[in-house]
């Protein structure tokens, strides 16, 4: 397990805090983070990639696009939320592709702001984290084929912010990692574990 997966420094009502924070579905929907999953006992792997435009929001996107399949097996809702519009949104779902149906937007980066997401120029391009996005240049070569920068933000200050995983059973977190900079996901194997080790209610 990732040593920097804490839940530690979150609120034990993390969930309700974010509860109220209005994003939008890929189509342009408003949604509350609430309504994402099931608040009672639902298991809920939350993804904020880094901005819609980010070569290596694309890399873990396809990552988590592979992965679905065992998820859903598993009886986890896969949420994917990245920093731009719902058309920037809907470029990455259109041209890599991925599910519309698990792909939201945060323009605003309001959930990003309360987990306290890193955020800055030092995080996204001069930290060690970024030498990870080279030890794994097949996979992000295959999932940038059908790349365009016009799904950057055009709020440009949004491409400074990092990502993060969370895992929910309920409102209940039971995995938290920030990523360090660009490029710096959460191991998978990692977010397979604490979802199967999750009693089924």
């Amino acid at each position: 397990m990732d040593v920097r997966a804490s839940t530690s420094p979150f609120s034990p009502n993390i969930a309700d805090t974010l509860g109220d924070v209005n994003i939008f579905t890929a189509a342009g929907d408003p949604v509350f983070f609430k309504d994402l999953w099931d608040q009672s006992q639902g298991i809920a792997v939350v993804a904020l990639l880094r901005h819609f435009g980010c070569p290596c929001s694309w890399e873990l996107a396809s990552a988590l696009k592979e992965a679905k399949p065992k998820f859903d097996a598993a009886g986890v809702k896969l949420v994917a939320i990245g920093v731009g519009t719902p058309n920037k949104a809907r470029i990455l779902a259109d041209r890599l592709p991925f599910p519309m149906d698990c792909l939201y937007a945060d323009p605003e980066r309001k959930a990003y702001d309360i987990l306290g997401l890193y955020y800055g120029f030092g995080r996204t391009f001069f930290t060690p984290a970024i030498a990870k996005v080279f030890s794994r240049f097949g996979a992000l070569q295959k999932a940038v084929k059908n790349y365009t920068i016009k799904a950057t933000p055009d709020d440009k200050s949004g491409v400074l912010q990092q990502g993060g995983m969370f895992v929910f059973k309920g409102k209940q977190l039971l995995y938290a990692r920030k990523d360090e900079g660009a490029g710096d996901h959460a191991p998978l194997d990692d977010i397979f574990d604490v979802c199967c080790k999750v009693p089924v209610a």
